[in-house]
């Protein structure tokens, strides 16, 4: 990728401050684009302009906008990363109406608030991208780990491909990216923790989790800076002509052909 491809481009990353949308957020920094992140709340390593925001609240996302409006005039690039597995495992039995919401709200409906109120500007100006950061989950749940998670990803995919179909005669891009297992504090926290409660070592606890998927051929987990080169290249003018389709980044991991 060429290292000043996005130059004069405004980019929002959701979720930038850590893991993958940190990572992403650097990328196309490096790129030469102005970067805003938003998270609940900063971390001490940000050195993107930031805008602290709970986007699972919707007066807290019109007043993100508002923001990016008055101090950028709007953007030219979206990246929905926010988002995470914050219900128990167990199946269906274990959750309750509110662990639905509260994993749709994170995982879905914070997307097509942020989505909706920042088009209007996108269409306006007949161009611009949107990633949206889902999950190899959101076509292989697992039922005693990630049930109500995987459900809200796969509506998340199929609202992005929906999305991109509305949107591709008007100059705007809608794409997602499906990271499978990848090097973060939360997915080291996941199997420590995993680990913990099921009495094995951390290693013996990835090799079960990732029997249950099929493995990962590549043999190891993906590195952020990894997905956030994937976005690079999605968010440039050499895919131009990309819209509507699911990226997986996960090692071969996924079992299926599409």
């Amino acid at each position: 990728m060429e290292s000043n491809d996005l130059k004069g481009k405004r980019v929002l990353v959701t979720g930038g401050t850590k893991g993958i949308g940190k990572a992403i957020a650097d990328e196309l920094a490096q790129a030469g684009a102005a970067v805003i992140t938003s998270a609940r709340t900063k971390s001490a390593e940000g050195t993107h302009h930031f805008i602290a925001a709970d986007l699972t609240k919707a007066d807290q996302v019109l007043a993100l906008a508002n923001e990016i409006e008055n101090t950028f005039g709007g953007i030219d690039i979206l990246i929905n990363n926010v988002g995470g597995l914050t219900t128990p495992g167990g199946g269906h039995s274990t959750l309750t109406d509110a662990h639905w919401q509260q994993e749709l709200d994170l995982n879905l409906i914070s997307a097509i608030r942020l989505d909706r109120i920042l088009l209007p500007k996108m269409i306006e100006q007949k161009s611009g991208v949107i990633i949206h950061i889902s999950s190899v989950a959101g076509k292989q749940a697992l039922w005693n780990l990630n049930m109500a998670y995987a459900v809200s990803k796969a509506a998340l995919n199929s609202y992005s491909k929906a999305l991109a179909t509305e949107l591709a005669d008007k100059g705007v891009r809608v794409l997602t990216v499906s990271p499978g297992a990848t090097k973060t504090e939360p997915m080291i926290r996941f199997l420590n923790d995993y680990s913990t409660s099921a009495g094995i070592t951390p290693e013996e606890g990835m090799k079960q989790l990732m029997a249950q998927t099929g493995g990962i051929p590549i043999g190891r987990m993906a590195e952020p800076v990894e997905v956030a080169q994937l976005v690079h290249f999605l968010v440039s003018p050499s895919a131009a002509y990309l819209t509507g389709s699911i990226y997986a980044i996960d090692g071969g991991s996924l079992p299926v052909v599409s």
